[in-house]
């Protein structure tokens, strides 16, 4: 059987690390391998570009081309998410032995479970890229609890909300693990799954199709 290729205490201290590192996003440190752990960082980091950006997109105070602007941004980093969290995804079937190689890449990657391994909805990459959003907000909540320009209420609800975020990770970190560990075992299995976002390619989205024929 192969081995679980990572645990949730990694990515998480890593998500931790990232967020505490002088510069990040901005600068990259370099990544603990140029595959898994690679991808894995740059999920993280462009999730962390789309909460800045998102937060600029709520300005009230700037003009509308500047919005227009965030609103583009988002759609790229999202974009950007979206393929690391796949590619990771292709990396830990491949590790699990639960993909066809030559097909882990394309749009319909073809599934290597043992028969009778259940089959999970969600992706262990997705998880992955929703540990990576609940680093940020309990990096955030936590800037809250610390703020001196709010009053006691704020940073206590600020507080009790960081222990509820905190208790969020920990249990999906526990569901991380426990679906690595059955994906090992050949107990269970779960899927590259294409989101194919269409408003991002010219190809599928009505509004830019209609623009290129000049309707």
């Amino acid at each position: 059987m192969p081995a679980t290729p990572l645990n949730a205490r990694d990515v998480t201290a890593l998500h931790d690390s990232l967020l505490a590192t002088a510069g990040w996003p901005g600068s990259e440190p370099a990544a603990r391998d140029e595959s898994l752990w690679r991808w894995i960082q740059t999920n993280h980091r462009f999730n962390c570009r789309l909460w800045a950006e998102e937060d600029l997109a709520r300005r009230t105070q700037v003009s509308d081309s500047a919005i227009a602007a965030n609103k583009r941004a988002i759609d790229g980093f999202n974009q950007a998410r979206n393929d690391a969290t796949e590619r990771v995804d292709e990396l830990l079937l491949s590790a699990l032995g639960l993909v066809d190689p030559a097909s882990a890449r394309t749009d319909a990657p073809v599934s290597t479970a043992p028969p009778g391994s259940r089959l999970n909805s969600e992706t262990a990459g997705s998880m992955i890229d929703r540990l990576s959003i609940l680093a940020l907000k309990i990096h955030a909540m936590r800037a809250q609890t610390q703020r001196h320009d709010v009053d006691a209420a704020h940073r206590q609800s600020s507080r009790d909300r960081l222990a509820r975020l905190e208790q969020q990770r920990a249990d999906l970190a526990t569901c991380l693990d426990a679906l690595l560990a059955d994906c090992a075992a050949g107990r269970a299995h779960f899927k590259v799954y294409r989101q194919f976002k269409m408003y991002n390619d010219p190809r599928f989205n009505p509004a830019l199709v209609s623009e290129r024929r000049g309707a």
